[in-house]
């Protein structure tokens, strides 16, 4: 997995995706350094499992982060810096994100849209910005990988229902607006896009990635599909990234998206 087994943030990981991202991560073959699993609140009852599992993997650490404040970033990454004593990180997920019961037209509010933009969209473009130099120093690493494979990825966790390209097909008309979801999942969309196009001189990849629907709190149970069912595609997805996926949007089987 290019240098994907080094170093790896993940964002959102007490429970969902993002928990399942951490379990998966941590199977790999070498086993990654360093796992920085956050969350908002790492002592609360709701990170609990989150909590137990990385007591049982000395490689996996728990670190506390809101990806709406810029503060909690900027702290986050100096704890990671910590961590890594002279190293780089090699792959950033931003997977921290919210939903809300505002699905209609007369349930939409400006505080409601606003959140969302700020957790969806604003969130991983400041994470990009903080963590951005230990990301360069990743891509600027030398590696014994094969060649043109990326050392320093990021990988933004988008939604088809974000995508403009799918806006209007039959079977998404038929799901709520959702409109400060869709609108912050397709504004980070393009924030990828300008991302992979950016970062490109430093050697560092930009990709969105879609679970699919799955069962989780965002989700519900409606879904088809499992955590594991959807991180086990997800992890072997990045396992396939090179320099040329960047900026792409891809599903949890590699399948292209149009944004």
């Amino acid at each position: 997995m290019f240098q994907v087994a080094r170093n790896i943030l993940v964002t959102g990981t007490n429970q969902g995706i993002g928990f399942g991202l951490v379990k998966e991560l941590v199977k790999l073959n070498p086993p990654p350094g360093h796992i920085f699993a956050t969350c908002m609140n790492p002592p609360g009852p709701e990170s609990k499992a989150l909590q137990n599992f990385a007591s049982q993997h000395g490689n996996t650490h728990i670190i506390q982060l809101d990806v709406t404040n810029v503060s909690s970033i900027s702290r986050a990454a100096s704890e990671v810096e910590s961590h890594l004593k002279g190293q780089g990180l090699n792959l950033l997920i931003n997977n921290a994100g919210r939903n809300s019961h505002a699905y209609y037209l007369e349930n939409v509010n400006q505080e409601d849209m606003l959140l969302s933009y700020k957790t969806n969209t604003v969130g991983p473009l400041l994470m990009v910005k903080e963590f951005l130099p230990l990301l360069k120093k990743a891509a600027k690493e030398t590696t014994n990988d094969k060649v043109g494979s990326p050392k320093a990825v990021v990988v933004n966790m988008s939604s088809i229902i974000g995508s403009i390209g799918y806006g209007f097909d039959p079977s998404l008309t038929e799901m709520p607006p959702s409109y400060q979801y869709r609108a912050s999942k397709t504004a980070l969309n393009m924030v990828n896009a300008c991302l992979a196009v950016e970062l490109k001189k430093d050697g560092i990849s930009s990709v969105l990635l879609y679970p699919g629907w799955v069962k989780t709190d965002l989700g519900l149970e409606l879904a088809p599909m499992t955590v594991e069912e959807s991180t086990k595609g997800l992890v072997k997805v990045i396992d396939g990234l090179d320099p040329s996926s960047s900026g792409t949007f891809l599903d949890w089987e590699g399948n292209k998206i149009v944004w």
